[in-house]
């Protein structure tokens, strides 16, 4: 029985790598990860004056990419009051 199962999860991970329409949503996340990594690349830049430094890591580059502003806001106050 769970050799069954395995072979259907396998089958099923395999069908789901494969498939091209799948992966349509892959360039879209790639580019908002670079867009955000960039702004937090300047935005370092423009605030090393003012003694703040966000490290540029998957997590800080996904908030900011994908919540533009509000994302910067929030990840600067987090790393000026708990950091």
């Amino acid at each position: 029985m769970k050799l069954a199962f395995t072979v259907i999860f396998v089958c099923l991970l395999l069908f789901g790598l494969f498939n091209l329409k799948s992966f349509k949503w892959l360039p879209t996340i790639i580019t908002k990860l670079a867009i955000g990594a960039l702004v937090l690349f300047f935005l370092n830049l423009v605030s090393s004056y003012f003694g703040l430094h966000i490290p540029i890591n998957l997590f800080t580059s996904t908030v900011v990419g994908f919540c533009g502003i509000p994302g910067i806001i929030t990840v600067a106050s987090l790393f000026l009051f708990f950091l």
